[in-house]
Formats: structure tokens, sequence, C-alpha cells
């Protein structure tokens, strides 16, 4: 942790030193600077992994000192030091790529909070990317792309708990790629060299699904003229993915729950014990807490599949993840048409970001192949969009609005401005309230009124 070199710049002397000097007794590398101008050089000249810059300097503020940074090395954590006045400039600062901002006089206990912040944001990525290395390149799932912190929690707790035995729920909108974050769980683990076999239990009867899972017996039942093996025999020392697991009638529920319990089943219409090694993992997008007050799905069964749960966020809710996402799909659609590379206008890419996509990535991906099959340059545009998503040429993301009334309309609006807002500040609801120009108090409000959880 202390392996770490600091970089802090700042035109008074007196707040030089006493950040240098704590910073030093903290065990950190430090370098100083007083002005915007040496900072930079010493950025270009040394290995430096935070910058703690103040924003109001007599030759470069905070935001311009960063952009300079940004193009010596853009991995550097950048931190504001601002001044009550100026917090408006910091948080304009952090949409250009600073990670964040301290106010002055700065609490050093504040300050320490930060820098572990920005460790563990840092340790977090250089895992992430040697997981995403692995799957791309070794098992070829290039499906899982990500700039977000949502997703890169995600990845991280994925990696962690891909070699354990550990039963996974993986919950989440339809779309958001939950199948193959299961994949990517597979893949990672001593169970690769097995079968990952995924059963869609909605698409199935009760009896059909039973069968499924479980195999039958000859004469089990009408049209069993044979012994036919289950998923979980077949899938015997590897994986097997359960999409829709909230769909599952009551009376599977119990035969689910005891595999789970004892590792071992009879296929429908026998008596013999079948034993099994099967890693499970389960995803849905219904929410199973309420199921289970409903009475519609069991408690105890949802404590054994639910041992490590992973939450994959809408895409609406983490943007950073569109442009890498659109480049991929571009190149992939690409490859599989026989395509030269294309590239994607702004103003496509600017119409793209204010969509809210309720299919999800499911949807940018088709969108994507619609665009790279039609389009008739080298370019995509707007005209090769769907018609429903060029109607955000001219307005700020308005997907939400539907043909409600007036009342209806403007709330809509309000809603998306609050998530746009809370995306932006990373979940600081101080700093999307300054952003939307309310108090913290107001915003409150609002999240509670429009039931938003952040």
């Amino acid at each position: 942790m202390k392996d770490y070199n600091i970089l802090i710049i700042d035109d008074e002397a007196a707040q030089l030193d006493i950040l240098t000097g704590y910073l030093k007794k903290k065990g950190y590398k430090i370098f100083s600077a007083s002005s915007g101008k040496e900072g930079i050089e010493i950025a270009k000249n040394n290995s430096v992994d935070i910058i703690l810059s103040d924003y109001k300097m007599p030759d470069l503020n905070g935001t311009e000192v960063l952009e300079q940074v940004k193009k010596i090395n853009p991995e550097i954590s950048f931190v504001i030091v601002t001044a009550y006045g100026t917090v408006e400039n910091a948080v304009r600062a952090m949409r250009i790529g600073a990670f964040d901002y301290i106010s002055k006089p700065v609490d050093l206990d504040e300050l320490d909070l930060m820098i572990e912040r920005i460790i563990e944001h840092n340790n977090l990525k250089s895992e992430n990317q040697l997981l995403k290395t692995q799957l791309q390149d070794k098992y070829k799932i290039t499906s899982i792309v990500s700039q977000s912190r949502k997703m890169e929690e995600v990845i991280n707790i994925a990696a962690r708990v891909a070699d354990s035995k550990a039963t996974v729920l993986i919950t989440g909108e339809n779309g958001t790629g939950k199948e193959v974050l299961a994949k990517g769980i597979h893949y990672l683990s001593s169970r690769k060299e097995k079968s990952f076999l995924a059963v869609n239990v909605p698409a199935l009867t009760e009896t059909l699904l039973e069968s499924e899972l479980f195999g039958h017996e000859k004469g089990a039942f009408t049209g069993a003229d044979k012994m036919r093996k289950g998923r979980f025999e077949v899938a015997h020392g590897g994986t097997l993915f359960l999409d829709e697991v909230g769909d599952i009638p009551q009376s599977i529920q119990v035969k689910l729950l005891r595999v789970l319990q004892e590792h071992n089943f009879e296929r429908v219409g026998g008596t013999e014990k079948i034993e099994i090694d099967v890693r499970i993992i389960a995803a849905t997008n219904k929410d199973l807490e309420q199921k289970i007050k409903d009475g519609a799905f069991r408690e105890d069964l949802f404590y054994r599949l639910n041992v490590v749960s992973i939450k994959i966020p809408p895409l609406r809710e983490r943007k950073e993840d569109i442009l890498p996402m659109i480049e991929n799909f571009i190149q992939k659609f690409c490859k599989e048409n026989n395509k030269e590379k294309l590239e994607i206008s702004k103003e496509a890419v600017n119409i793209l970001m204010r969509y809210s996509f309720p299919g999800n990535v499911r949807e940018l991906e088709n969108i994507i192949e619609r665009a790279v099959v039609l389009t008739r340059g080298k370019i995509i545009t707007v005209d090769d969009l769907p018609m429903n998503i060029k109607g955000f040429k001219d307005e700020k993301s308005l997907a939400a609005l539907g043909n409600g009334t007036l009342t209806e309309q403007v709330e809509a609006i309000e809603k998306q401005l609050i998530y746009d807002a809370l995306q932006e500040s990373g979940g600081n609801q101080t700093k999307a309230g300054m952003l939307l120009g309310l108090t913290e108090r107001n915003l409150r409000y609002k999240l509670k009124k429009y039931n938003i959880k952040h």
C-alpha cells in the first residue's frame, strides 16, 4: 500500500508542507510542486500514481493540469483540492477524468480514506483486467466489456468466486448478460474442461422441466420409450446454469433443494440414487424475496442458491460501458459479415449514449448488428439506427416518456435526470444534488418519491 507515489501540487507553501509531511509519515513517496507547470514536468519525468492538485493556482488551474496529466498517463488518479467557492469547478473536473475532489481545509482522515479508496479501486482494475484478458483471449468470451465501476465490481466478485464450489445467484434485468457471466465463471474454474449446460426454465412445462433436469426411466410416463439422462447427470463434474430460476414450479423446487443438500437424485420413475458433483449457477430477473413473501418460492431453496449473489446493473446505469461495447460489437459483426472495419459517427454515438436501453446489452448488440449489415458506407450514421432510436437525435434521454400525461412525462424526465446525475457522481448524493441544483434534502425526497435505489 505504501509503494504509491503521490504528487502534491499547491501554490500555498503552508498547505504544501502540511500535506507533504503528513503523507511522508504515512510511508508514501512524495513529490511536491508549487505550480501547475512544475507539477506537469514532474509527472512527465517520474512514476506518479496519485496527484493531489489545488484547483486555483496562478499559472494553470486544476482542470488544465488534469487535461495535461491525462495526456501523459491516463492511469494516474487525479484528485482536485478545492475551496468551497470552486466546488462546482471540481465537479466539472470529475466529468473529464478526475477521480474525486476534497475540500479545503483538508481533513486528514478524509484524505486517508480517499487514498485508500483510490488504491482499492486501482487494485480492482488490475484484477479485472487479468480476468477480462483470460475471458477474452483464452475463452473467447468477448461480450464482457466494462469500464464502469459497477461492472468492475461484478467482474471482481465473479473472479473470486470462480474456482470455489459455492452456488452463485446472478440477478439483473433481461439482456444484461447473466448467461455470459455464468460462462465466464465456469471457464475460470477448475471445471472448465467439463460441460457447461444451460436450462431455460420458462421455456419448459413442469413435466418436461423435471425430465430435463433429472432424466427419466423407460416407461416413466407416456412417450418415455427409453431411459434418458437429465442435465444434472450429463453435467457431472461441470456447471449447470439455471436461467430464470424464479419460474421453477414449487414441486420441482423441492427436488432441486434435495439435490443441493444431498448431491444425489433419482430419475423420474426411478429408485436408484445417482451421486453427482455439479456446480449450480442460477439467474433471475425476478425479486425472489418478494416471491418468498408471496409463497411462490421456497425460502430454504433461496438461501441454498444465494450463497454468493452477483447483481448485474442495467446498461442505463453504466453508460461508461456503452462506447467500448459499441466498438466491440462493430468489430465482431464486421468479422462475421466479412466487412472492412467500420467506424461510427459522433452523432450516432451521442444518440445511443442518451438512449435508456430497456433491452440492455442484448438490445445494443442487436442495434449494432443491424447497423453493420445495413450501412452502405464506411461510417455508421444516424440513418443506420432503428427508427425508435432516431427520435433521440434532439432529445435528452427521453426513452421512459411513453405517451402519458404531461405530469407523467415531466416526472419521467426528472427521474432520468436524477439517474444521470447519480451515475455521473458515482452515486454520491451530495455531488448529484449539486449537478441538479438541488439540496441534498430535496434530492433524498425525490429518490424516495421515485423509489430510486442507488
